[in-house]
């Protein structure tokens, strides 16, 4: 492993290494309207949502690190304090990445980058009706986090207003989260892009608490097959099956051919085993993974 000092590292290198490091990064496409009315649209990727109630907002248009100059969306925001977060999904990248283009103040990006402008219902920069969901939000502060090339600042937006496009709905009235075809930043030219494919789920921690990780049997903590992915899934539960639960499904087609054609061979039947419970966790089957890893 590799030790980088900050203090060793210019501006550039520092941008390219944290770049790769911390991401994927979601993109807050920023329309903003100066004081003379000129609207602004530029994508930022760092970018998140820091609150829910009141819920905020939270991105950075950082001084440039080539020669330290600021960018238009921030000084926008300190004429007239409100922006549209549009959120950018595969189909618009290409126009999205045109769109950080660093075009004289004035020009309007949505024209050079060929979005179409639609109102606002509360604030004055318009939306971009291409993005599949538009947050309204009023700028309520702008922390600078210094005066150097690279230095951030932080731009607090209030969430006001929500559109969605009833295309990313699903039959319950919330985002499929598998229809947002969202797309996020990486280091360099590198993107990301979240299809079907790529997306699982994790089952969050229990209201009452797991028994943990430290708490699973030694033979089961120290498997050579087992991954930290397939422990932290083990650990999540309250309780343990019972004996009883065991012995049925010792029973069940799957296991029995399993210990029998293992019959005296305890190392080959414990490899055996785990395999079949890796195989019942990658399905999010934990309580027959257990029951699998409970057979003596």
């Amino acid at each position: 492993m590799i030790s980088l000092d900050i203090k060793d590292l210019s501006a550039v290198q520092i941008q390219q290494w944290l770049g790769y490091v911390v991401a994927p990064r979601p993109i807050c496409f920023a329309s903003t309207i100066d004081k003379n009315g000129n609207v602004n649209l530029s994508p930022y990727s760092f970018f998140n949502i820091f609150s829910s109630n009141p819920p905020v907002c939270v991105f950075s248009p950082s001084r440039r690190v080539r020669d330290n100059t600021v960018k238009h969306t921030l000084e926008n925001v300190l004429e007239v304090p409100e922006v549209v977060i549009n959120i950018v999904n595969y189909d618009m990248v290409q126009q999205t990445s045109l769109a950080s283009t660093e075009y004289p103040k004035g020009v309007n990006e949505f024209e050079k980058a060929g979005f179409t402008p639609i109102a606002s219902s509360l604030v004055r920069p318009p939306r971009v009706k291409e993005s599949p969901v538009q947050l309204e939000c009023v700028v309520t502060q702008v922390i600078s986090l210094g005066d150097g090339p690279g230095a951030g600042n932080l731009v607090l937006a209030t969430v006001k207003m929500i559109h969605v496009n009833e295309a990313v709905l699903g039959a319950n009235g919330m985002i499929d989260q598998k229809k947002m075809d969202h797309v996020a930043r990486l280091g360099g030219n590198w993107y990301s892009r979240v299809t079907p494919e790529s997306l699982f789920e994790v089952e969050k921690p229990l209201i009452t608490l797991g028994i943990g990780i430290d708490a699973l049997p030694e033979h089961i903590r120290l498997s050579k097959i087992l991954s930290g992915n397939h422990l932290g899934q083990l650990g999540n539960v309250e309780q343990l099956p019972s004996d009883d639960e065991v012995k049925l499904f010792e029973l069940e087609p799957e296991i029995k051919d399993i210990l029998d054609a293992t019959l005296g061979d305890a190392t080959t039947r414990t490899t055996q085993l785990h395999l079949k419970a890796v195989a019942f966790l990658e399905e999010g089957k934990v309580e027959e993974a257990w029951k699998t890893l409970l057979i003596d």
